[in-house]
């Protein structure tokens, strides 16, 4: 199985007054084509700067940044934002939606600063539309659309690319419980059909079950993923567990 993203010994240092401030600490990750991450941790633990140094958005101060095969941490500016565009997608927390514009032309703008023909954009935004179940409101603008509604407008748009890591923040923050699992669930959808490897960084620890694998962050330092079984069985780290207010039961059926 082809590896899609791989964080080696990855560190992040900000100047802090006299001296510096490490977020990121000898960060190692291996993700596979297909396969679904959960990242959680307490606020302030570097889950977000995590995210925004395998975004390429952020250089790390040490350590390598392979997408797809490439590493990233020697790339030019022009260099970093060609690859974020053919090989990243990311799903913000807000989905930042363009309120004069319809749920196709969401897509279809991001396709064309990508140099693509309006035509092919249009045909394949409203395929992706309809893979995350909004084909009836592909002509509705975010004002006329639920949370929920504009997430899903936000993921489909995050697929344009065609891309092989999708990078996830805090895609439920906003969300209800349904709606969150919704998500959660279609998350998991895109990334069985269309082979990406997704990270998604949440607080949301009852539906982690859902993806493959778990990791930790504390005090910037990642813990080795682990399978994401169901809390309450062997296996399942506890850190996790203990973030979670939900009985086990209400794993298995949200």
């Amino acid at each position: 199985m082809n590896t899609a993203l791989s964080l080696v010994n990855v560190t992040l240092e900000y100047p802090d007054g006299d001296g510096t401030l490490r977020a990121l600490d000898s960060v190692n990750l291996k993700l596979n084509a297909g396969e679904y991450l959960s990242l959680v941790g307490p606020s302030g633990s570097g889950k977000s700067s995590m995210l925004a140094v395998a975004a390429t958005l952020v250089r790390p101060t040490s350590g390598l940044v392979v997408i797809d095969g490439q590493d990233s941490t020697g790339l030019k500016d022009s260099e970093l934002t060609s690859l974020r565009r053919d090989k990243i997608g990311i799903i913000f927390q807000q989905p930042n939606l363009l309120p004069s514009l319809t749920a196709v032309e969401q897509l279809v703008i991001s396709d064309h600063l990508r140099g693509k023909p309006v035509k092919a954009a249009r045909k394949r935004a409203a395929e992706l539309l309809d893979v995350v179940g909004l084909s009836p409101s592909l002509h509705k603008r975010p004002h006329q659309l639920s949370g929920g509604q504009r997430q899903r407008v936000n993921i489909a748009r995050a697929l344009m690319g065609s891309p092989t890591v999708l990078l996830v923040d805090e895609p439920t923050a906003a969300l209800d419980h349904q709606r969150s699992g919704a998500i959660v669930r279609l998350l998991r959808q895109v990334t069985d059909e269309f082979s990406v490897a997704t990270v998604m960084v949440t607080h949301d620890t009852e539906f982690v079950p859902l993806t493959d694998s778990v990791a930790t962050m504390r005090d910037g330092r990642m813990s080795p993923a682990q399978p994401a079984v169901s809390a309450g069985q062997p296996g399942f780290p506890a850190s996790v567990a203990r973030q979670s207010n939900r009985s086990p039961a209400s794993w298995v059926s949200s």
